[in-house]
């Protein structure tokens, strides 16, 4: 059902808001943390390191995909606020347009390159096999995560953050149940975890379409929304592409970084694989919060409430800054525990440079809350292109520490990368903010 946010207080909306989207975030990220688990522990440690050698190649295109999908709800999210239905109704139109097209071409391109991208990556010969069975089929599937992110993004634009909640659960479920029947039953190896993620994807967007035909009528469109105009494929595409481009920049610079940890052999390859996939996990939370105050913050300004949306920003941030507090103490002590998840107790050298990677990430969380918190602001608000400058911070950033200090200090530098990345996309992302914010309420008070 959907959720005004746009009445009430700020802090108790968010929070509402946060807890269902968590929990979708959550099990969202357990697609490949299952499949990393499973990889390493009835695989074996080569197929870990192949899956982990194209993470960053398969975060660069599914990621400009869930950008896509999430610079397209914003406007959706803006005419819901301006209480405005026969635009939401003529966007969505627009939307199943663009998806359309752009899920076919992005698919078969990825697909076509995916050679050209290992070897640009310095892929190791012992695992190249590996590494192009499972992206190919990743690549392949992409129509079903676009279909996902497009159904789940225009829910929860319009305030529903646990429709997409119930199918993500069933559809992690679905994903485990099938890892296991392809890799364990049927010898799949990495094809098989990398089909499962694919099938689960699909099953949750067509769940999560036939729920927007039976419940949401304020997003059905008809005939006479259906005729095309240029001017809302241009909106959809000016906030969509920036978005998209975001997280392609984000990627590329871990791409640099992972193509220097690849010469650094496979046992640093493994032990960044489980370091990232953990902290990416540790930092589900602050990720969720930013995607609140997208829709949040889209609405508000729809709504014309800019000051509504400062109070919103703030009540983020103390949320932000408490977890990152607890996430510290999550990754120091418990990230080496968590390492048992994907590799066995016996390989000591491995686990000790992982537990030093937790180690160093620990303590630079609340840089990550805040990059979640205010992109997502700026992006929701209508300014993706500032958003994504954030992104070419990280990117030179990242590429700073890859080619000036792995390629001289090795493992010790690529714990850095992220640290340093986050912080560099703050110094630009902050003060944006604030000077959009004075420049609206200048605006507002003119008009």
């Amino acid at each position: 059902m959907e959720r005004d946010l746009t009445r009430g207080k700020p802090m108790s909306l968010i929070l509402r808001f946060c807890l269902p989207l968590f929990a979708g975030n959550l099990f969202q990220q357990l697609y490949n943390l299952v499949d990393t688990i499973i990889v390493g522990q009835f695989v074996g440690k080569t197929a870990l390191s192949a899956v982990g050698s194209v993470g960053s190649l398969s975060f660069m295109v599914i990621g400009t995909i869930i950008g896509l999908c999430s610079g397209f709800a914003i406007p959706v999210a803006q005419a819901f606020g301006a209480e405005d239905r026969p635009k939401m109704r003529r966007i969505m139109a627009h939307i199943t347009y663009l998806a359309v097209g752009l899920g076919a071409v992005i698919s078969v391109v990825t697909v076509m390159c995916t050679d050209l991208f290992l070897q640009a990556m310095n892929t190791p010969e012992d695992i190249y096999k590996d590494a192009h069975d499972y992206i190919i089929i990743i690549f392949a599937g992409i129509p079903a995560t676009l279909l996902y992110n497009i159904t789940a993004g225009v829910v929860r634009s319009v305030g529903d953050s646990k429709t997409p909640l119930y199918f993500l659960v069933l559809s992690s479920l679905l994903n485990i149940a099938l890892d296991l029947i392809f890799v364990l039953k049927l010898n799949m190896g990495v094809s098989g975890v990398a089909t499962a993620t694919v099938i689960s994807q699909a099953v949750s967007g067509f769940l999560c379409l036939l729920v927007i035909k039976k419940k949401f009528k304020l997003l059905h469109f008809s005939r006479e929304d259906m005729p095309f105009d240029f001017k809302i494929c241009k909106k959809l595409l000016t906030i969509g592409i920036p978005m998209a481009l975001q997280f392609s920049i984000t990627a590329v610079g871990t791409i640099m970084v992972q193509s220097c940890v690849n010469i650094l052999g496979s046992d640093i390859i493994t032990a960044v694989t489980v370091g990232s996939k953990v902290v990416n996990l540790i930092g589900v939370p602050s990720e969720t919060i930013g995607i609140t105050m997208a829709t949040y913050c889209g609405q508000n300004l729809g709504a014309g409430k800019i000051d509504r949306i400062r109070k919103g920003i703030r009540c983020a941030v103390l949320l932000g800054a408490l977890y990152s507090f607890i996430a510290f103490f999550i990754s120091k002590y418990g990230g080496p525990y968590a390492s048992l998840m994907f590799l066995d107790k016996s390989e000591t050298e491995i686990l000790s440079t992982v537990a030093e990677y937790f180690g160093i990430c620990a303590w630079y969380y609340i840089a990550l809350s805040l990059i979640f918190i205010f992109r997502n602001a700026l992006q929701g608000m209508g300014y993706s292109l500032i958003a994504m400058s954030g992104g070419i911070f990280e990117l030179v950033a990242r590429a700073i520490v890859a080619y000036g200090f792995i390629t001289k200090f090795g493992f010790i530098a690529a714990c850095y990368s992220n640290p340093v990345a986050w912080i560099a996309a703050d110094i630009l992302l902050l003060p944006a903010y604030f000077y959009i914010m004075n420049k609206l309420k200048k605006k507002q008070q003119l008009s």
